[in-house]
Parts: C-alpha cells; structure tokens; sequence
C-alpha cells in the first residue's frame, strides 16, 4: 500500500524528491468535513478540468505541470497506470504561497453575507441595491489565509498579504489571478458557463511565480449555467450544492456527516461531468477507475 506523503480532502499527494505526483480522489468534502461516501468520476473531471485551463491559460501564467502522461509515471506507480489515468499530474515543487488568490466577479457566499451586513466585500466598499447574484462592475481580488482540514479559510485584506509576502509578490498574485480570472470567465462565458467566483493557488518554482495545485473546478469555483441566471435568487450551479443542500435539510452538523442517498451522489456526478463537457466541448470518457485514492 502506498501511502501519501500528505492526504489533503480531495488530493493525496507523493513526494518524488524533485517533484510531486497529486492525485485527485473521488473524495468529496462539505461544511469542512470529509464525507464517507464518494463522487464517481470527481477527481478525474478536476484533473482533467484543470489540464484544460493549464494549456487555455499558458499565455497568461506558467504553471507547474510536468506531465499527466501515463508513460511519464514513476516506476513505482506504473502499476497502478489504469487507476491514476485522468486523475494525476505530475508537478514541479514549488514554494507555495500562504494565501487563497479568490476572485469575485459576482455577489453571493460570504461575500453576500458581508455586504448585508456592511456593504462591503472583504473591506471593498461596493454600491447599495446589489442582490444575490449581482454581478459586480469589476472582479474583486479578496484572498483569504489557507486553513488547515476541519478548520475555516478567514478573508483578509489586501493590506494582510503585503504585510505577508511584500508588496511586489502581493501585487504580482493579484495582477494575475485577476487576468486568469477575467480570461477564463470570458472563455466560459461563450461556453454557456458563468464563472461567479473562484480561488487559485501560486506557488515559486526557480524564482518565478506559476499557477498550481487545481484551476477552474467545479471544486475551487462557483460555475452557474448562464440559461436561467437572475440576479436576486439562488442560482443553479455545477458542483456538490446538492450535497450541501441533503446535509443542511438531514444533518445537525455534530459529528461524522450521514451517508449520502444514492440519487445524491449520482446526480453530483452528473454535474460534475456536465461541466467539464460545456467548458471543454469533449463528450466525458472515463480514462480510469473511480477511487477514493489508496494504491495498493
């Protein structure tokens, strides 16, 4: 059995010694917990999700991908080539930075709930008479400190992360996840595929900065069909609102999450693959197996 060097809530992730090798299981997290069950096919469709946007935005950001070709894995895992197909990449290590690069272009999530309160968004004043979903006139760049399992992600403000990592690499973080935003959105857009907010993650690699972990999923996005967007109402979405929607109505949130009903898991799946097939325009084929992600 392989164990991973470190086991995050979706990834598991393998110290190769001058790279890494991440795997994105089926695992699927929710109110800060990792449930029991899991997502078919979830961690191929971010992988692959992420692959996408990678080579769409190369003009934009380097990133940190080596391969996520089956011939380049190491000997060891070689054995295991069909479980990891579609759901592995091999990364260069980088010296990763200590925020959450999140980037509103509309008004909903905490974000809503802040400006009920104060009209404002992570301390950026914004003008009265906006509603759920209300698209903002600019993006808003509003990072957040990375929390560890169990434990909340707090937004901060841009003055925190110059005091973090100094004003060069702080300004440099939101001047990109800015322009991959904005490039992405756009790119979505024409694909039927309203991009609400997002959150990316940078890293150092030999003194530059690149785009790493995952990009653009269905997991570090909010991804709202433009069929049927209206402002003032909760919106449809690509990803496990359907989860959180089972535990909020079955669950008291105290202790282990319940099991989730099949017609749950089968149609987050189904939305999962929804949206890499309207953002890619490739018909969804599984490549591997679906897994939690041990490898024996």
């Amino acid at each position: 059995m392989f164990e991973p060097d470190v086991r995050g809530k979706v990834r598991d992730i393998y110290d190769l010694g001058d790279s890494l090798l991440l795997v994105a299981t089926d695992r699927v997290s929710a109110f800060d917990r990792v449930l029991d069950d899991v997502i078919p096919y979830k961690g191929e469709v971010l992988t692959r999700l992420s692959l996408f946007w990678f080579q769409l935005l190369a003009d934009i950001t380097d990133n940190h991908l080596i391969s996520a070709d089956c011939a380049d894995l190491p000997a060891r895992f070689a054995p295991y080539a069909e479980e990891l197909a579609g759901r592995f990449m091999l990364v260069k290590k980088a010296q990763m930075f200590p925020v959450e690069c999140i980037v509103r272009g509309y008004l909903t999530g905490s974000g809503l709930k802040e400006y009920q309160r104060q009209g404002s968004v992570c301390g950026i004043a914004l003008p009265a008479g906006l509603v759920d979903g209300s698209r903002l006139s600019r993006p808003l760049y509003t990072p957040s400190t990375k929390a560890d399992i169990g434990d909340h992600d707090e937004n901060v403000d841009y003055a925190y992360t110059e005091a973090l990592l100094g004003a060069s690499d702080a300004a440099e973080l939101r001047e990109r996840a800015l322009a991959v935003y904005t490039a992405a959105h756009d790119y979505a857009a024409g694909r039927g595929i309203i991009i609400a907010d997002t959150k990316f993650e940078f890293g150092r690699v030999d003194g530059a900065i690149v785009l790493a972990d995952e990009v653009l999923t269905p997991d570090s996005s909010r991804f709202w069909p433009q069929d049927g967007y209206e402002p003032g109402a909760s919106q449809a979405s690509f990803d496990k609102q359907y989860v959180r929607d089972w535990l909020v109505a079955n669950w008291d949130m105290q202790g282990q999450p319940p099991r989730l009903p099949h017609e749950v898991i089968e149609a987050t799946s189904a939305k999962y693959i929804q949206a890499f097939e309207l953002i890619t325009g490739d018909k969804f084929k599984p490549l591997g197996y679906s897994i939690q992600g041990e490898l024996y």
